[in-house]
């Protein structure tokens, strides 16, 4: 009986310096993170590119502390951003596949942007989002893993996959609100109502409480008058109060920007993408004001 309780002893020793390790390494903050999931069914629509410059313009205009998760196996986040970006570690993979739950902070980097942090690049993503189909609670890894960084920053924008696939459920049962980026194309238009379809499935099957902060309309070329009539008026009609005022401008300013690594702010903060995201991102802070109070009255 006394070799029992021995061996009971010791491994409750092990396991409470496991917990003791863990729980110590990332002590927690006295921020409270806003998180973002920035979602479209369509590739191409400017979902990183919105990404990257709200995150920025956030951290230059609004001085918060703002860490980018990208999730999207594609990496574009750190080719958007590479001329600020600092190697890291520890992989976002490795952390979502973690045996035991592991902190996201682990795979937190600073950026050569003072405010911003960034997870690193992470082509295993791709085998991740099959893998995490066998785990148990797989849409809740990121959510739980996310709870740390939540106290160190103030807004944490995860940029998704243009899919429905298991890296994007969990994003968006991690995130309070999800932004969507939409260019004004049928395929985009379609896109926003599976989106839209998938935070009402979330919310009711999964008892989650994400909400839309808004839809975003992309890359407006002027020169396409009559299409951007036709989606943007269906949008309208459709959408109403989800759409929000900001709509940024195809400029060729954005492209070139990200071809050279960096922000808009950082490569041209006078042209006409970087006025855009710089109102976008007055927008969702006004937004989040908004809300604020009315939960305070409600």
């Amino acid at each position: 009986m006394d070799r029992k309780r021995s061996v009971k002893n010791l491994l409750s020793a092990g396991l409470h310096k496991l917990r003791t390790r863990d729980d110590d390494t990332f002590a927690a903050g006295d921020r409270q993170a806003r998180v973002i999931a920035v979602a479209a069914q369509k590739g191409g629509v400017g979902k990183t590119t919105t990404t990257v410059n709200l995150a920025t313009a956030l951290v230059a205009h609004h001085g918060q502390r703002v860490l980018v998760v990208d999730i999207d196996p594609q990496g574009h986040v750190a080719s958007a951003l590479r001329e600020s970006l600092r190697p890291g570690t520890v992989t976002l993979s490795e952390v979502l596949l973690a045996q035991r739950p592991r902190d996201l902070m682990e795979a937190v980097v600073e950026s050569a942007i003072e405010g911003l942090a960034l997870t690193a690049p992470d082509k295993r993503l791709n085998e991740t989002d099959a893998q995490l189909t066998s785990r148990v609670g797989r849409e809740h890894i990121l959510s739980t893993a996310l709870a740390t960084a939540r106290t160190h920053f103030d807004t944490i924008l995860i940029d998704c996959p243009p899919n429905l696939g298991n890296l994007t459920l969990n994003a968006l049962m991690a995130a309070d609100e999800v932004l969507v980026p939409c260019d004004l194309s049928i395929l985009a238009f379609e896109g926003v109502a599976d989106l839209l379809g998938t935070v009402e499935t979330v919310n009711l099957r999964l008892r989650h409480d994400l909400q839309v902060l808004g839809i975003l309309r992309t890359r407006v070329d002027v020169r396409t008058r009559t299409i951007n009539e036709t989606i943007g008026d269906a949008l309208i009609e459709n959408y109403g109060e989800l759409m929000l005022d900001t709509v940024i401008p195809a400029n060729s300013a954005l492209a070139k920007a990200q071809a050279c690594g960096l922000s808009i702010f950082q490569f041209q903060s006078r042209s006409r993408g970087a006025v855009a995201y710089r109102a976008l991102a007055g927008e969702v802070v006004a937004r989040r004001a908004a809300r604020g109070a009315g939960a305070q009255t409600a």
